[in-house]
């Protein structure tokens, strides 16, 4: 097949065409020669910043000279981003080959399980060092939960997201992140509901969290964050106050993994790391910044930023299925104005049902009929852009705005 062809087979498995298991995964990954046992990992979980956690962890190991394989999710440029090695995204040539490997072992499986899958063949074939995986959703039936230990456990911030699938309660989503961790593997966390770290704290007593005593001169902006942690200093490219957080997660991480990685090597991969739409500066003048924060916890990251601006204009798209009122509930009392507009996936609120949610929480209410629209009406009220809501939403702009 080509690139399209194997985009749209992949695309039409569904996310959810399954009941939740390890069954379908553990059964193609036989077929296949278990790949996923031919490398170490350093498996990852959470509600919101396994993603930045996963590539400040994975720059590190490459500065340190591991070849690192990094599977993550969703993607926002480009398909072939969800699966890395040294951050060079797999050939769409690679993607094709390996999807027929994998349907032609005629397992039934979700689209997630499917590109799993591709991922484990890519990175045994390359022979990598190292895998950094990222998991989908949840921890406990997540595809990625088909490896062995892990090096380390890694769980990221836990809050309300996936609700009907994971639990409604923070100690429900807990246990499902949580079941990534295995036997007497090394785990490390950050700033948890105590309700989310007793759990974690029942699923291991070999938890490390950072000595937030040890963080001293944090300084933040959306072009970048400085701090000390433990005497030494330390940038991120990756700004917004989370950021620091998601920092310290990784370097605990880093440092408790067994492998060979000095001071140097976290300090130039923490600053190396990118992520797109991770709070982007794509202009300076005027400032248009690009978030994902489509959940409660992404939306209280995005507030800490937000509430540094004045007259900001928000253009603001999501999904229907998501809690979109909590996420302007928290950000759009923020902004002066704000340009509602529909992503283009089927998932996505029209513009003029979310007008009307944002009209509790900003008087100034636009509604946009293209993003082409959006942009020339924030531009029109504002020199301060922000843009979030959805990763759909996110990936659609950035586009856009990079062919401008």
């Amino acid at each position: 097949m080509k690139y399209i062809e194997t985009l749209n087979y992949i695309h039409s498995l569904g996310a959810f065409s399954h009941k939740a298991g390890l069954g379908r995964i553990t059964a193609v990954c036989q077929k296949l020669g278990n790949p996923q046992n031919n490398f170490k990992a350093i498996h990852i979980a959470g509600t919101n910043g396994k993603g930045s956690v996963s590539i400040f962890v994975s720059s590190a190991l490459k500065a340190a000279g591991y070849k690192v394989g990094t599977f993550v999710s969703p993607y926002i440029v480009d398909f072939c981003e969800r699966i890395q090695i040294n951050g060079e995204y797999i050939s769409q040539e690679d993607l094709c080959r390996l999807s027929q490997k994998v349907i032609d072992t005629k397992v039934e499986l979700t689209e997630f399980e499917f590109i799993t899958a591709v991922g484990f063949l890519y990175f045994s074939e390359n022979n990598i060092d190292i895998a950094v995986l990222e998991t989908g959703l949840g921890g406990r039936f997540d595809a990625t939960n088909v490896i062995d230990a892990p090096r380390v456990s890694v769980i990221a911030k836990i809050g309300l997201d996936h609700t009907a699938i994971l639990g409604d309660t923070i100690e429900q989503i807990a246990k499902e992140k949580c079941g990534i961790i295995k036997g007497n593997t090394v785990v490390t966390t950050h700033t948890q509901p105590q309700s989310a770290y007793d759990v974690i704290k029942s699923y291991s007593q070999n938890v490390i969290t950072p000595n937030i005593n040890d963080l001293t001169n944090v300084n933040t902006s959306v072009l970048g964050n400085s701090f000390t942690y433990k005497n030494q200093n330390y940038k991120t490219n990756l700004g917004g106050k989370y950021q620091v957080e998601n920092a310290l997660i990784a370097i605990e991480t880093l440092k408790n993994c067994g492998l060979s990685v000095g001071e140097d090597n976290i300090k130039q991969g923490l600053k190396n790391a990118f992520i797109p739409a991770r709070l982007e500066v794509v202009s300076q003048t005027p400032l248009i910044v690009i978030d994902g924060a489509h959940n409660p916890d992404g939306a209280y990251a995005l507030y800490s930023v937000l509430k540094e601006y004045k007259n900001i204009t928000a253009i603001v798209g999501v999904m229907r299925d998501k809690n979109y009122n909590e996420v302007l509930a928290k950000t759009l009392p923020l902004c002066e104005n704000v340009v509602c507009v529909t992503p283009n996936v089927r998932r996505a609120l029209p513009a003029k049902k979310l007008s009307t949610v944002a009209r509790r929480y900003c008087k100034n209410i636009f509604v946009a009929d293209s993003l082409d629209d959006a942009l020339k009406i924030a531009k029109q009220n504002s020199n301060q852009i922000f843009i979030f809501g959805s990763l759909y939403l996110a990936s659609e702009i950035r586009s856009l705005l990079n062919d401008k």
